[in-house]
């Protein structure tokens, strides 16, 4: 970490005292981190770098036994637990005063079994460790847009993949969980053992204890025709409103993405694109070809720049979005939309394609529908998403100055899209807190109710608590 993010040495300790942390680091195999660490700042290194975690330490387990004694040892000391990933959605925790922040950064076994169809991913696997084993069997899982998202995040906050229209949300897929709750014992929880458990964690996030392994379903698809086609950012009302009149309509088979993008000057960057600013669609079809090009040849009439469509294995797919490949100091927000009009599109483009977004490197809307609709019978809390597009919106922001006018930047595209805005949150395109009824409406309660049953004194905190602490 650095600039404005970096945090002075400290001159104390934990308050659980030093024999106490000397007998925590005998026994854990991974790492514990304090704040008198010469590396403190960088283990407790959130992957969205503008987001300045201080917890009272810092446990990296190398294993399930390690997070038991981890828990244990919190709930001993009355700390609070924050089990984490990669930390891509550190924003919503806020203060971790009195908090351990257990990364599960180095557990990442994952395990591909071809027959059953099946992988099993340890708690700190990150999606590149996963497609390329599965493709390598003609597999697909149910992917984020980003390689380096933590596969146990983005699947406890629901999962919407390139897959989604037709496959659903990546938590539907789930089929176990293995977690240590507060107690410190070790749970295998599925749709027989511990059904409500099962029901909620698949969408309800990390507040019900450590997920230390996810086993979920794979799926028969090697190859899809995907790819992008720029414009440049003057032409973003047409290409949008063509754009969304294209989604009308089309198969579950069709996941697409419209956006403004803004690439900077950075030499990594290819020449065509370097510096300069686009409006962007990006697509996966699960079609033959030919299907595919009669399917594309309204958006390609519009005489894109570039053209990037072709077949595409599925493990390339990590790299369709051009996601930054490693830590940015990224803000960011997004927001479920109840559908978009022509003049929701005209709201948008308002913003994110002129100069008032400027801030913003991207700003995007994804067609959801089809299988993503809520109300499946086998999923978990959040079995679909109530809209009919999810926008999110996101800027660079290495100083607290630039911080400012990237977060002015997106309530200003907030507010102009706000009465198009549904009722509900997507849990992992919230980067502020909200309130839970937001995220889970009426099944706050009965989520509420799973909490106090496997964490009555609050151990744990999640990006979004389901209920506020009761110490």
């Amino acid at each position: 970490m650095s600039g404005t993010l970096t945090t002075p040495i400290p001159t104390t300790v934990p308050p659980f005292g030093g024999r106490a942390l000397a007998e925590l680091r005998e026994r854990i195999s991974g790492r514990v981190a304090i704040p008198l660490d010469p590396d403190w700042d960088a283990q407790r290194a959130a992957w969205t770098l503008s987001v300045d975690q201080r917890p009272a330490l810092v446990v990296r387990p190398l294993d399930v036994a390690d997070v038991q004694t981890a828990v244990r040892f919190a709930a001993a000391h009355r700390l609070r637990v924050a089990p984490q990933g990669t930390g891509h959605q550190a924003a919503p925790l806020g203060s971790l005063a009195g908090t351990m922040l257990l990364r599960t950064d180095l557990m990442r076994q994952v395990t591909i079994d071809p027959v059953a169809k099946r992988a099993r991913v340890a708690a700190g696997a990150l999606w590149l460790d996963v497609t390329g084993p599965a493709a390598e069997h003609g597999l697909a899982a149910l992917a984020g847009s980003s390689a380096d998202v933590g596969v146990v995040g983005y699947t406890l906050g629901g999962g919407v993949s390139w897959l989604a229209r037709s496959h659903g949300l990546a938590s539907n897929s789930v089929t176990a969980v293995e977690i240590v709750t507060a107690d410190g014992e070790l749970r295998r929880v599925d749709e027989h053992s511990d059904p409500e458990l099962f029901w909620a964690v698949r969408g309800g996030g990390g507040a019900f204890g450590v997920v230390t392994a996810l086993e979920f379903r794979l799926y028969p698809i090697s190859t899809v025709q995907a790819g992008a086609l720029f414009w440049p950012i003057e032409r973003a009302a047409d290409v949008m409103h063509a754009w969304r009149e294209w989604t009308e309509g089309l198969p579950a088979s069709v996941m697409s993405v419209g956006r403004v993008l803004r690439f900077p000057p950075f030499p990594e960057i290819p020449e065509p694109m370097r510096g300069r600013s686009f409006v962007v669609v990006e697509a996966v079809l699960q079609e033959p070809q030919i299907v595919a090009d009669a399917l594309m040849a309204d958006l390609r009439r519009l005489a894109p720049e570039i053209d990037t469509f072709r077949t595409t294995s599925v493990d390339e797919l990590r790299a369709l979005h051009m996601d930054p490949p490693g830590p940015v100091p990224g803000l960011g927000d997004g927001a479920l939309l109840r559908e978009v009009t022509p003049e929701t599109l005209d709201a948008f483009v308002a913003v994110a394609g002129t100069p008032r977004g400027e801030a913003l490197m991207s700003a995007e809307l994804r067609h959801l529908g089809a299988e993503m609709a809520p109300g499946r019978a086998d999923g978990g809390v959040v079995s679909g998403l109530d809209g009919a597009f999810l926008l999110y919106a996101v800027g660079v922001a290495p100083t607290r100055e630039a911080g400012a006018v990237v977060q002015a930047a997106v309530d200003d595209l907030l507010a102009a899209i706000a009465p198009w805005r549904s009722d509900a949150d997507y849990l992992n395109f919230a980067e502020r807190p909200v309130p839970p009824t937001r995220i889970w409406g009426d099944e706050t309660d009965r989520l509420s109710r799973v909490v106090e049953r496997v964490d009555p004194g609050r151990l744990f905190r999640s990006n979004h608590e389901v209920v506020p602490p009761n110490r």
